[in-house]
């Protein structure tokens, strides 16, 4: 870029305190692997059992899939950053960085949506689930999550591309994001800013409130059902999903209410971690413990779990 001085940025490390950088190693290390075998028994134990081949573990696939390249986009560089000093990324790199960031995370809100769609779909209208969602509709869904975010952030990245960055190069978190980034900038950033605000509104409270209202019919549909036993099973369906919205979406709220209560350098490392490294571990757990299908696919592929 002939227009940006800046040829290198400088990360902080997620704790300045150097006696707990060890710790902090040790743990982002776990979670990482965690989240790395977690992800790949889901997917390898959805993909060798043809019974699980239905929209909602399609679509449980794809999630899982987000969750290995979102946190490979951040742990390796974070877990850099605790065992040496100041932990340098290049301009292009940081741009890479913040390019796939945002294009994963913002795929996984839409990934949600579609899954909420698809559980609306089974509980409130079974005689016409397999038609609403074939194959080609889930494909369709699925491709369009990836698409839509890709564009999203294609734009930002471009964006922020045309900025002038003269300097100071340390940003003040462990990864590449715009917000962190427009600090940064010497030029006009109020283009940058007017579509931050666009892509929140889509992303974050549209995609939240079809999400919601997916899952207010299905609550009514399930309060419907006469029967415990019925309303035990159609729960069962998508309570791990509706756990996962809630975790993720409870990150979002996180973000805005933390801020005016503390430092908000420090809130924003909390809420990137629970995007990029608590999530994509739990999600697997979640869906594992609470779903009896995987649980029997998971023994099935690999006969000493149990």
């Amino acid at each position: 870029n002939n227009h940006t001085d800046v040829s290198e940025f400088v990360l902080q490390s997620f704790s300045g305190d150097t006696q707990f950088q060890a710790l902090f190693f040790t743990f982002f290390l776990l979670l990482y692997i965690m989240a790395l075998s977690g992800n790949a028994l889901i997917i390898m134990a959805i993909s060798l059992n043809p019974g699980l081949h239905t929209p909602m573990y399609f679509f449980l696939t794809n999630l899982a899939l987000l969750d290995i390249v979102c946190t490979s986009t951040v742990l390796p560089k974070l877990l850099e950053g605790l065992v040496t000093t100041g932990s340098a990324i290049s301009y292009r790199g940081c741009m890479a960085q913040l390019f796939f960031l945002t294009w994963f995370l913002g795929a996984e809100l839409l990934l949600l949506t579609a899954m909420a769609y698809d559980r609306y779909v089974a509980i409130c209208c079974p005689l016409h689930y397999s038609t609403r969602m074939g194959r080609p509709v889930c494909i369709l869904l699925a491709g369009s999550v990836w698409v839509i975010s890709a564009v999203s952030t294609s734009v930002h990245t471009g964006l922020m591309a045309r900025l002038h960055f003269c300097g100071p190069n340390q940003i003040r978190h462990f990864l590449c994001e715009v917000p962190t980034l427009l600090l940064l900038s010497c030029s006009p950033t109020t283009l940058n800013n007017i579509m931050i605000v666009i892509a929140d509104v889509y992303f974050g409270v549209v995609n939240f409130l079809l999400t919601m209202v997916s899952y207010g019919f299905i609550i009514a549909s399930i309060l419907g059902i006469r029967s415990v036993e019925g309303k035990k099973r159609a729960f069962s369906t998508c309570s791990s999903h509706l756990l996962v919205v809630c975790m993720y979406y409870s990150t979002v709220i996180y973000t805005y209410i933390l801020p005016g209560s503390g430092s908000s350098l420090e809130n924003g490392k909390v809420v990137a971690l629970l995007y990029t490294a608590v999530s994509p571990t739990l999600n697997p757990l979640i869906y594992s413990l609470r779903n009896k299908d995987v649980k029997i696919a998971l023994r099935k592929v690999f006969p000493f779990i149990k």
